[in-house]
């Protein structure tokens, strides 16, 4: 299992950016994604995370209402859609797959993990 995280950049504040995570080889189409995110000195953080069979969605309270995450099926990509980003959305962000299908943002639960894009917020 492969997956990759891209469109990480520079961004002013009250900006938007939307992040991709691109999965690939896995065994079957049952699963589970998930973003989180690690801020320099902190702990890893999840945000959100798409069932892959229902689409059903979750968010963390620090993000909902600011954040969406969505996929294209015809390309197993999972994108997460940043809006009114601040200072303190600046992160490495990874995204993650659950082979249970679980909605949690137990980083434990997942079984594979990307690399990282760096999302820096900052005038």
């Amino acid at each position: 299992v492969q997956l990759v995280e891209s469109g990480g950049d520079l961004v002013q504040p009250g900006g938007s950016l939307t992040i991709s995570c691109a999965a690939s080889g896995f065994p079957h189409g049952y699963y589970s994604i998930g973003w989180f995110r690690q801020a320099p000195g902190k702990e890893r953080e999840g945000v959100a995370c798409i069932s892959i069979t229902d689409d059903m969605t979750a968010y963390a309270d620090s993000v909902k209402g600011r954040f969406t995450i969505t996929r294209d099926n015809a390309v197993t990509t999972v994108y997460l859609k940043l809006h009114r980003l601040t200072p303190e959305d600046t992160a490495v962000y990874y995204c993650a797959l659950d082979l249970l299908q679980d909605l949690t943002f137990d980083s434990k639960e997942y079984d594979y993990w990307g690399q990282g894009t760096q999302v820096t917020v900052s005038s």
